[in-house]
């Protein structure tokens, strides 16, 4: 309909489209944090009846498939994507199963015309595939759960810990959440592969950057190009005055915070990296000052840029607000009451020496050969020989040293 009509008719179809998909998410993912704070309002002003709570289940993947879903409709709207008449294909596209629960998001020309292609085997893709989703589940059995025993149990309670228990479990959540979500792209990706279908890149070494803005070039590329295309141009992107750019940029970040979760820390997570975006942002346009190119303050932009970084994760993961406030208060403070805890049991799983050396030392082998190769690992060369040595070492150590529990991937959640 959207692509049969004109003018004013053309634009009430994609208003339309897009309430219904936005309704969607806002009643299943944030009805209940709108009435929660009404009645937390109604409460301070005196009032003494509360607005009823939903009983719902989160269907899984939520946000991920409904913004794939706005973004076909707008660049049909937008003229650069063909009308899918084949409803099958329009949902394939939509609830396609690698990426479903937690991307990539896609964009429909890169997607949509490979449904319509005739897949043939190739040992080529098999070989791509199995050492992109063995290398994903690396990720996530070996570094990202092995860390996550020990981030669970301080963040749980974060009022009992020392504060180098506080700071190791924040740098410990940078690298989980990473090597969790990266993980996922990797074996979402490679399944596709599998099959013959190309999904796109989501992170390219992001805690490598020298400042936020390239961190967000490399971080989630999937929603934070899907911000810039549909939310930031359509405010008017660089089009703009320079005052007007920085409320552009500052509503794109808070939107994404709150597009992460239905919860105040969500919010904070977005509105820091909002600050960190506008202060670079003021910085490259008014300071005249330049940073030499070399590799000592290359490494300290890094450094710098991974602390801030860093940070801001400690609200992304915090339970509650207070948790995220008693974190950060014990980590500048450098004061509690309670002792340095070097090792602890948590259930079922100790967390001691041995899981500390294996976590390092996984971590270490993962910045080789990600720098070496590229994540998620495209540009191996001398195939098949080293595709079959990788691939069958990597599963090793996802046997010898995985950690198979329970835990799910982070981003299921949204």
């Amino acid at each position: 309909m959207i692509e049969d009509a004109e003018g004013t008719k053309r634009k009430a179809y994609l208003v339309m489209s897009l309430i219904a998909n936005i309704g969607v998410l806002a009643v299943f993912k944030y009805y209940n944090f709108f009435i929660e704070n009404i009645n937390l309002g109604l409460h301070w002003i005196g009032g003494t009846t509360n607005l009823p709570l939903l009983k719902m289940i989160l269907p899984i993947g939520l946000s991920f498939h409904t913004f794939q879903a706005m973004s076909y409709t707008i660049e049909v709207y937008r003229g650069k994507q063909k009308a899918e008449r084949h409803f099958g294909i329009y949902s394939l596209y939509v609830m396609f199963y690698p990426q479903l629960v937690a991307g990539p998001i896609e964009r429909p020309q890169n997607i949509l015309h490979q449904f319509h292609e005739e897949k043939q085997f190739s040992w080529e893709n098999l070989m791509n595939g199995l050492r992109l989703m063995a290398w994903g589940l690396f990720k996530k059995v070996v570094i990202a759960d092995r860390l996550a025993i020990y981030v669970n149990e301080i963040y749980g309670q974060p009022e009992k810990f020392h504060y180098l228990n506080l700071i190791i479990a924040t740098l410990f959540f940078t690298i989980q959440i990473y090597c969790d979500f990266s993980g996922y792209s990797d074996v979402a990706i490679g399944s596709a592969k599998t099959m013959g279908y190309d999904l796109m890149i989501n992170f390219k070494r992001p805690y490598f950057s020298t400042n936020i803005q390239e961190f967000w070039g490399k971080w989630h590329i999937s929603l934070s190009t899907w911000f810039r295309d549909y939310l930031y141009i359509s405010l008017g992107g660089n089009r703009v005055s320079t005052f007007r750019r920085y409320l552009n940029v500052s509503a794109v970040f808070l939107v994404s915070g709150f597009w992460h979760g239905a919860n105040w820390t969500f919010v904070i997570w977005g509105a820091l990296h909002t600050v960190y975006i506008v202060i670079y942002m003021l910085y490259k346009e008014f300071s005249s000052v330049k940073l030499p190119d070399n590799w000592a303050v290359n490494l300290l932009s890094v450094l710098f840029n991974l602390m801030i970084v860093a940070l801001a994760w400690v609200f992304f993961r915090a339970n509650t607000l207070q948790d995220a406030i008693t974190i950060l208060q014990n980590i500048f403070t450098l004061e509690n009451t309670y002792a340095y805890k070097p090792y602890f049991m948590t259930n079922g799983w100790v967390f001691g020496a041995s899981s500390m050396l294996i976590a390092i030392f996984s971590i270490i082998v993962m910045i080789f050969i990600e720098r070496k190769w590229s994540s998620p690992l495209y540009e191996m060369e001398k195939r098949p020989t080293y595709d079959i040595i990788f691939t069958t070492c990597t599963v090793l150590g996802i046997i010898i040293l995985g950690i198979f529990s329970q835990n799910s991937f982070i981003y299921f959640q949204f």
